[in-house]
């Protein structure tokens, strides 16, 4: 795994914190989170990059984390499991009815030696192909708005749709194991950014000091991913669809893996004075 570059390394820390924590806050589903939302006159053909899922709202999987694991969750320990390590790979991508689509992905992996050193691998990738000429499916008539104001401390979903026969989905998944995690391969890149000829439609994505932003834009709407610490020790995971159009394919799709390992007795030790001592001044105020 390449050792992580300095200017990643912020990027990395805050990417952990905000996506254990949001992992710990739970849910905030709207209108077709988790799920695609097929709206109007007529079902839509499934996008290949939606085709494992037969459009099937009961197949989908998730797992289920216990609230003993919740209440135990503070961002960096899972009750007695410190998470030693993480991967994290997010996609977005938009199909238009004339052949344009936007690609936004990216993967970042850290992992921690036992001399407590951490090195990271990042990928960054944005794609943009232009249409036939034909209609994009965007109606000008058609509004949607709202969903940039919600501000969740977990994860939140949000779909909005105006518009007849389009498939959107937001899908999360987040896992912890002992296992050892995968491997990611990296191109090093810390951003990505591309769009057509004239700038109608674009696609980006960046792994920041702010956390992680994923950003397609199209006539027909935006499709966005965010993981974004806060300064009141708390983060979020951010899933956000807009539709305004006719015959539109959409994803949102992020998946993190949490790596736990035992922390010895002598951590525990540690931990347990430290919440001690906050408890003692705590009590002060």
């Amino acid at each position: 795994m390449k050792r992580e570059p300095s200017t990643l390394s912020r990027a990395v820390n805050r990417t952990l914190r905000a996506a254990t924590l949001a992992a710990a806050g739970g849910w905030a589903l709207g209108s077709g989170g988790a799920a695609h939302a097929a709206e109007g006159g007529g079902a839509a053909g499934m996008p290949s990059f939606l085709s494992a899922r037969d459009g099937a709202a009961d197949s989908i999987k998730w797992q289920a984390v216990g609230d003993d694991v919740l209440a135990g969750q503070t961002g960096k320990f899972a009750n007695g499991q410190m998470i030693s390590g993480f991967v994290l790979n997010v996609l977005s991508q938009w199909s238009l009815p004339n052949g344009a689509s936007a690609i936004a992905q990216g993967s970042l992996a850290v992992a921690q030696n036992a001399a407590n050193q951490m090195s990271a691998a990042v990928n960054s990738n944005a794609r943009v192909i232009d249409g036939n000429g034909r209609g994009s499916g965007a109606d000008p008539s058609a509004s949607v708005n709202g969903a940039q104001q919600i501000s969740v401390n977990g994860v939140s979903q949000v779909t909005q749709v105006a518009g007849n026969s389009n498939v959107g989905m937001n899908s999360a998944q987040i896992d912890f194991s002992s296992n050892a995690l995968p491997s990611v391969t990296s191109n090093g890149a810390t951003s990505a950014n591309a769009s057509n000829a004239n700038g109608t439609i674009k696609a980006g994505i960046t792994f920041g000091n702010g956390g992680v932003t994923v950003a397609l834009q199209t006539p027909a709407g935006l499709a966005t991913q965010t993981i974004a610490p806060n300064s009141a020790q708390a983060g979020s995971i951010a899933q956000m669809l807009q539709i305004a159009g006719n015959n539109q394919q959409v994803a949102n799709q992020l998946q993190l893996q949490l790596q736990t390992a035992q922390m010895s007795s002598s951590m525990l030790r540690q931990a347990g004075v430290l919440q001690a001592l906050q408890n003692a001044i705590n009590a002060r105020r």
